[in-house]
């Protein structure tokens, strides 16, 4: 019996051996890895698989990366294994047309010299050690870089790395144009007045990786036929004429994204004596209007479920999005990420026949309109007196379908030039008084420069409806491309390194991408953040403030009251030969002030305890869902366990 069940054993342990030596040659042969994540993090998207589909001919990406240096950290170790491994998703998605060669740069080595001459440049760790983790994609003479894969940009890492092999196999790049009065291509300052340069804003500089960047002015004049893709950013003072040329633009088919603003917080106006400056509002009336849109650039939207911050610092104004407040079925937001959009407006209104809108994203249930002025209040001084308007509201939307022009009329005239007073003093003078025409004979280049500025412009004919369909985007904020809100910038030794901070810049990249690019860049889910906002507990929560909000405001109304009434009480006439600013009280009057006192203290003591009874809501709520988080798998797989141990003890003794 015993030789038996050694035999056996030994049988067992030999088929578990074969079956092991036989699962591992399979996986050398025939490599694959099964993604059970719930957002597929670990395999490649649709749209990258469709820019791999069209490669022509072979790429080489050659992937630096210094995973031998023995004091880079593990995490980003680890980290570059996870872009060693995605490559290799690339490899095995091309077909056959991608090659990766990998290389672990020395100090010193010819692999260093290659990965400089690559583009790929060096980093530093804590303790002085340089360490190399890039990567170059090259087809023919055409070359990409990454010069350094940071960390910080792991969720755009797939979007990256595809975007440099589309950027390989273009022949010649789009041209998008940029309308806007602010210096958003930098400018040299104003160094006599203390002024310094300002650089190029990232969101440019993003853009320009892809596309060739012009800017166009808001002169009026016919744009570039050109241009296919045409950014509007801030059009604060547009003239009718500036918006004919977007109007007309829009009719022989261009792609318009344009960014207007009730509140421009980084585009500020002094304010008078005593005030703050204040933001500049931004409109295209004109054509909003024809469209059947409007956007109050008076009114601000306040949401208490998006708002940053809690408590004193709430400010319902600036607003932390997430992927409940996208259009999951659009492809530049289905996968956008957290989004931070400042003192932003919201759209009204409902398009003209033949045109379609399609909400790209939107507030909360929990939002309102309120007045500009009162944008920038915090805490209980911005959510007292709060009334949610009850529904989404909309902050970017896509109009789509064939477009009227908003001048039926045609080209507006052009205004008269202003009478300058040294022309009324010329006609004024007597004919004897004119200068010899050898006097006042001009050089060649001014002659010429002054017919052409007299030469009568020449314009394209007026379309007054567009032949085909088309698409724009209107966006109700200016402030979430700066600088300022979507980007970090660092200065290491002398390199200016940009990290993305939120996923406004990608917002934007694929608007442009969608109208301009590769649509197949639109659709990459990396721009989901790797971290999942609690969108059911912020909701609860603002639920839960909502309800007390009003009690809240009972209280303070209550407790400003008395505070009145004390102080009018308090600023009875002294008594004859008192002293300065001593009041003399009468028994019945001390006897209500001291009333009034003990009223107001208790409203304190009752606003204290409803705050109190507020956070303790919170805060339960959360350690609520968080022991359902932790507990509710073991619990489940405790009580299934009791459960089939209780069926087995049943099954015997039946």
């Amino acid at each position: 019996m015993l030789n038996r069940l050694n035999r056996n054993s030994f049988v067992v342990i030999a088929l578990a051996v074969a079956c092991l030596v036989a699962v591992n040659v399979f996986a050398y042969f025939y490599y694959s890895r099964v993604d059970l994540t719930q957002a597929k993090s670990y395999t490649l998207s649709d749209g990258t698989r469709e820019v791999l589909k069209k490669l022509q001919a072979p790429i080489t990406i050659r992937f630096y990366f210094s995973q031998s240096e023995a004091g880079m950290p593990l995490v980003l170790k680890g980290y570059g294994r996870r872009v060693q491994d995605l490559l290799i998703e690339y490899r095995n998605a091309s077909g056959g047309k991608i090659t990766i060669e990998t290389s672990d740069p020395q100090p010193d080595s010819d692999q260093e010299e290659a990965a400089t001459l690559d583009g790929v440049q060096a980093q530093s760790l804590d303790n002085g050690d340089r360490f190399y983790l890039g990567l170059s994609v090259k087809q023919g003479d055409r070359k990409s870089a990454m010069s350094n894969i940071a960390m910080d940009r792991e969720r755009l890492l797939e979007y990256d790395i595809t975007r440099a092999i589309a950027s390989v196999t273009e022949k010649e790049k789009t041209v998008l144009g940029v309308m806007s009065p602010m210096p958003v291509f930098g400018n040299s300052g104003f160094p006599m007045m203390g002024v310094p340069p300002s650089p190029k804003q990232v969101f440019i500089s993003e853009l320009e990786r892809d596309y060739k960047v012009v800017q166009v002015p808001m002169d009026g004049k016919d744009i570039d036929p050109k241009i296919k893709v045409l950014l509007v950013h801030h059009p604060r003072g547009i003239t009718e004429h500036a918006e004919y040329s977007i109007d007309q633009f829009v009719m022989r088919g261009g792609k318009l994204i344009a960014l207007l603003d009730p509140f421009a917080f980084f585009d500020v106006a002094p304010g008078q004596r005593g005030m703050e400056p204040t933001g500049i509002p931004s409109n295209l009336e004109r054509l909003t209007k024809a469209w059947g849109i409007s956007l109050d650039t008076t009114k601000m939207l306040s949401d208490m479920q998006y708002m940053v911050g809690k408590g004193p610092s709430a400010l319902p104004t600036l607003l932390s999005l997430n992927d409940s407040a996208y259009d999951q079925t659009d492809v530049a937001t289905a996968r956008l990420g957290g989004t931070l959009f400042p003192f932003i407006g919201a759209f009204s209104g409902q398009p003209v026949a033949g045109l379609k809108q399609d909400v790209l994203m939107h507030s909360s249930k929990y939002s309102a309109l309120i007045e500009a002025a009162r944008g920038q209040d915090r805490g209980d001084k911005a959510t007292a007196g709060f009334k949610a308007a009850g529904q989404e509201l909309p902050i970017a939307i896509r109009l789509q379908g064939k477009f009227n022009t908003a001048f039926p009329d045609g080209r507006p005239p052009k205004p008269k030039p202003e009478k300058k007073p040294e022309d009324e003093a010329a006609k004024d003078k007597p004919a004897g008084d004119e200068k010899p025409a050898a006097d006042s004979a001009a050089s060649p280049a001014e002659a010429a420069k002054k017919a052409e500025e007299e030469a009568p412009e020449v314009f394209a004919p007026h379309i007054a409806q567009g032949t085909a369909d088309n698409s724009l985007v209107l966006i109700a904020d200016t402030d979430f491309i700066n600088d300022g809100a979507a980007v970090q910038i660092q200065d290491m030794l002398g390199q200016r390194l940009v990290y993305p901070i939120n996923g406004n810049l990608a917002f934007v990249q694929a608007l442009v991408d969608q109208y301009a690019g590769d649509a197949a860049l639109i659709s990459l889910r990396t721009r989901q953040s790797a971290t999942r906002p609690f969108t059911v507990i912020k909701e609860m929560e603002t639920r839960a403030q909502q309800a007390y909000t009003e009690k809240i405001k009972d209280i303070q109304d209550s407790l400003q009251a008395t505070q009145e009434k004390l102080q009018a009480l308090q600023k009875t006439a002294p008594a004859p030969g008192a002293a300065a600013g001593a009041a003399i009280l009468t028994k019945e009057q001390q006897a209500e002030v001291d009333r009034f006192r003990k009223i107001a203290a208790e409203k304190r003591r009752e606003l204290k305890d409803v705050r109190k009874d507020l956070r303790a809501e919170s805060e339960s709520l959360q350690f609520w869902i968080k022991v359902l988080n932790i507990a509710l798998i073991p619990a489940l797989l405790v009580v299934l366990a009791f459960g089939l141990m209780i069926y087995r003890r049943r099954s015997k003794v039946a």
